[in-house]
């Protein structure tokens, strides 16, 4: 029997969920009906990879980078004795250490998309159980997050 546009939107929804959530593409089209081949192709098309890569650092860890940054900086800047490098140094620095205090005093778009994570997968638990928790609620419910960051990230940048 041929899926309806609207069954297959519900099915690529929740493997997007399941994906999101760190789960196997071969384990995701058997909990969802499709072929492996579709999952693969809908991770590649609507770049859900990048999607959980982004979603899975911690602010923690981004400050770690920002700070290996800062030493490999100090290092090749110290190693080239470059008047120019040496002179240009600081503001680098300036930079690097403003990114890291904004990291730890608000709350980020990566916080944002945590708590989005962690809710889908508390709402993907509620399935199992409550009626009322269906693939379409969890479509939505994503549709909103994703607008919801998309502003974020807009604002941002404009």
């Amino acid at each position: 029997m041929k899926k309806t546009k609207k069954e297959l939107e519900e099915k690529k929804e929740f493997a997007r969920l399941l994906f999101m959530q760190g789960e196997q593409q071969k384990v995701i089209a058997d909990k969802t009906g499709v072929s492996a081949q579709t999952i693969t192709k809908w991770v590649n098309e609507c770049g859900w990879q990048e999607q959980r890569a982004a979603s899975n650092i911690t602010r923690p860890e981004l400050v770690n980078k920002l700070l290996l940054t800062i030493n490999k900086l100090i290092d090749q800047v110290n190693e080239s004795e470059d008047p120019d490098a040496i002179n240009g140094l600081g503001d680098k620095l300036a930079k690097l250490s403003t990114t890291i205090e904004r990291l730890d005093k608000k709350a980020s778009i990566v916080d944002v998309v945590e708590v989005f994570m962690a809710f889908s997968k508390w709402l993907q638990f509620r399935m199992s159980f409550d009626d009322e928790v269906t693939p379409e609620l969890l479509r939505t419910i994503n549709k909103y997050h994703d607008l919801y960051i998309t502003e974020l990230l807009q604002s941002k940048f404009n």
